[in-house]
């Protein structure tokens, strides 16, 4: 038995020929790039898995590689044709040969790559996001919030070294208008675009009143990193925003589905620095017009004023005649009136206070004849509970020193009491 038996590196070298047998030649594979990783030496290391469509659920998984000879031109040449960059996340269609080491298992070895698949996996999941945020109902609804007509405080979601941000801030700062800017902070290009651009939105919902508008701008980038804003999680934060958000991520030729979701998109961060000065000079316009209405419409009803004082002015003499007139007679008649009145007045307040007197004597007497009866009660009741009183009627007092006993924790044996009743008091000792 033990001569039949395979040691375990014979039975690799087998696994080994047989692969070289049925995989004699390069085979074209579809995958999803799960990890990647670039050496110093310039070769690549990959992890390839294939998801299911509708869990995600990871079906199959194997390491790849390619060698630095190969990757220094399939990399441009992807990038160059998908202006995607070679990375984790993407699906790709690549040619390898199937090979198997003894030590290290199995692996393949990629030797060229189809952009054309990216290109239309990608352009299939920017239809489904972009389908998906139609069928939420969400696709316009930060267009659909009304921007300030003088938007001067602004919150700024870029990274602080990017050019772009520089270029932005330097537009502004050349304008005749003072615009208060406040940055978050994210990274705009890479793995930490999306979590870092959603973390800075939270931030700025905290204080959301102290904004107008939000700014995303990047520049400086590479147009490969754009495939960050094609992201569902990222554009379904943004059109559920409560502010209008503007954004300024790429060049003319790009617009990614944030910019479509977005209240206004602008091909650069320095052009919605124009945008938003272009606003303010509006807005000024608008003042300057309105200022110039409100001194028309000022005018004209000073202008009617001054012809109706005039009017009044020379009525004056004559409504001052007729009126002293009027006021005199009338004066004359209240005069008469008062006098009448006056006296009938006098009697009736002389006959209520009479009724009043009257009144508050017998109200007086009942008052004090009611307490001088209740104070001879309250006699009678403090004669009954008197302490000799008490005493008349067999109760007694105990006492130890002057102080009357409650309980018989007070005393101890050999203490001296003394017991008062009606016809003396009584000595004692506590046994």
């Amino acid at each position: 038995m033990q001569e039949q038996s395979l040691s375990l590196l014979e039975l690799n070298e087998h696994i080994k020929e047989q692969l070289k047998l049925s995989f004699d030649r390069p085979l074209w594979v579809r995958a999803e790039i799960s990890e990647m990783h670039e050496n110093y030496s310039g070769h690549a290391y990959l992890e390839l898995v294939e998801k299911d469509a509708a869990t995600d659920r990871i079906l199959a998984k194997t390491k790849a590689n390619c060698w630095s000879s190969t990757f220094r031109m399939l990399k441009p040449y992807f990038e160059s044709s998908t202006g995607e960059t070679l990375r984790a996340g993407i699906k790709v269609l690549v040619s390898c040969s199937v090979e198997y080491h003894e030590l290290y298992g199995i692996s393949l070895n990629i030797r060229d790559i189809d952009p054309n698949f990216t290109l239309g996996d990608m352009a299939r999941q920017r239809m489904e996001i972009i389908r998906r945020l139609q069928e939420d109902g969400v696709m316009d609804m930060n267009k659909e919030l009304p921007l300030s007509s003088n938007p001067q405080r602004i919150a700024v979601i870029s990274s602080a070294t990017a050019a772009g941000y520089g270029d932005f801030m330097d537009q502004l700062g050349a304008s005749d208008f003072v615009f208060y800017t406040k940055l978050f902070p994210a990274v705009m290009q890479g793995e930490q675009t999306v979590p870092t651009i959603i973390d800075a939105l939270d931030k700025i919902f905290e204080h959301q009143d102290k904004f107008d508008a939000v700014v995303i701008i990047r520049g400086g980038g590479a147009t490969t990193e754009l495939s960050s804003f094609d992201n569902y999680e990222l554009a379904f934060n943004c059109t559920q925003f409560p502010l209008p958000i503007i954004t300024g991520i790429g060049h003319q030729r790009d617009e990614s589905i944030l910019d479509l979701v977005a209240h206004t998109r602008c091909k650069t961060p320095t052009a919605v620095a124009e945008f938003l000065v272009s606003c303010m000079d509006e807005a000024y316009e608008d003042l300057k017009m309105a200022q110039q209405a409100i001194i028309s419409a000022t005018q004209s009803i000073l202008d009617r004023e001054v012809m109706r004082i005039q009017r009044l002015s020379a009525n004056i003499p004559h409504k001052v005649k007729d009126l002293l007139y009027d006021e005199k007679n009338r004066l004359a008649i209240f005069t008469q009136q008062l006098k009448v009145n006056s006296s009938q007045q006098t009697k009736a307040k002389l006959q209520m206070m009479q009724k009043a007197q009257q009144d508050l004597a017998v109200k007086t007497y009942m008052f004090l004849l009611n307490k001088a009866h209740r104070l001879e009660l309250i006699e009678k009741e403090i004669t009954l509970s008197s302490p000799e009183n008490l005493l008349k009627k067999g109760y007694s007092l105990t006492m130890k020193d002057g102080k009357i006993l409650r309980s018989k924790s007070q005393v101890k044996v050999g203490d001296m009491i003394v017991t008062r009743l009606a016809d003396g008091e009584i000595s004692s000792e506590v046994r």
